[in-house]
């Protein structure tokens, strides 16, 4: 039996995105709904609730699932880290994966960082290196601000250890701190690479993205994976396995 969706933001670029692969991911869209629809109808047809809609919406969408007891994947953007917290609270009453890139290699991307930063001492210097297409409006990019996260705790060091981009006489190179580097042109859909460098030798860690399709099945399969999960705040890491143990 295919999985039902009830999906939120569905004329969106990423909503046609997931309405298209559905079939091919063993699923099956029952309510392809938008902002201003009748939201509690359309989410009590699905399985699953994926919203890719509009951040304002978020609490309303978290409250309905609730309501109905529906598992939910939230792919929505936007939000304040104060009002993403407040959020993610509430959500946890029922199973709920929010995750910022549900590319399936970047996530992966994300968990091979993390072991590399922990191995590797600060004889390792780290970069990181993004290009995207000419119209993107902010940089660095979420994914590279999260490898960047990752990067600065397993250091154990704060923002100001962060060099976004190098000009003039900028001396030597500490090994504290960590190089940020944005590159813009074309139609680039994300290119994200992490850099080790250390005397007599490199270690480059590099995603590519091709087609924004890679973020629609990711999604889908987490809804796959939501299936007889518990309560409780999911990312794309427990989707994966790679979360050896929640907290």
């Amino acid at each position: 039996m295919p999985l039902n969706i009830a999906l939120i933001g569905s004329r969106g670029r990423m909503g046609q995105t997931i309405a298209n692969l559905a079939p091919e991911c063993g699923a099956s869209i029952v309510a392809a709904m938008d902002v201003g629809d009748d939201l509690a109808t359309g989410m009590s047809q699905g399985d699953v609730v994926i919203d890719f809609s509009f951040h304002e919406a978020t609490a309303d969408v978290i409250r309905l699932a609730i309501e109905l007891k529906k598992p939910l994947v939230i792919g929505t953007t936007g939000h304040s880290a104060e009002r993403r917290a407040e959020l993610l609270k509430v959500a946890a009453q029922v199973p709920c994966v929010w995750a910022g890139n549900y590319s399936v290699g970047v996530n992966l991307l994300n968990a091979l960082t993390q072991q590399a930063a922990q191995v590797l001492s600060i004889d390792y210097d780290a970069e990181v290196v993004e290009m995207h297409h000419r119209f993107k409006k902010d940089a660095p990019s979420g994914t590279a601000a999260r490898l960047l996260e990752i990067i600065l705790a397993a250091r154990n060091l704060g923002g100001e250890a962060l060099r976004h981009g190098r000009e003039g006489i900028t001396g030597e190179r500490t090994q504290t701190e960590v190089g940020v580097h944005a590159l813009r042109g074309g139609d680039v859909v994300g290119e994200h690479t992490v850099i080790f460098a250390a005397l007599g030798e490199r270690l480059e860690l590099t995603h590519k993205a091709t087609d924004r399709a890679i973020f629609a099945r990711g999604a889908l399969r987490a809804a796959q994976w939501l299936q007889g999960q518990p309560g409780g705040i999911y990312d794309m890491q427990d989707v994966l396995g790679l979360n050896s143990a929640r907290s």
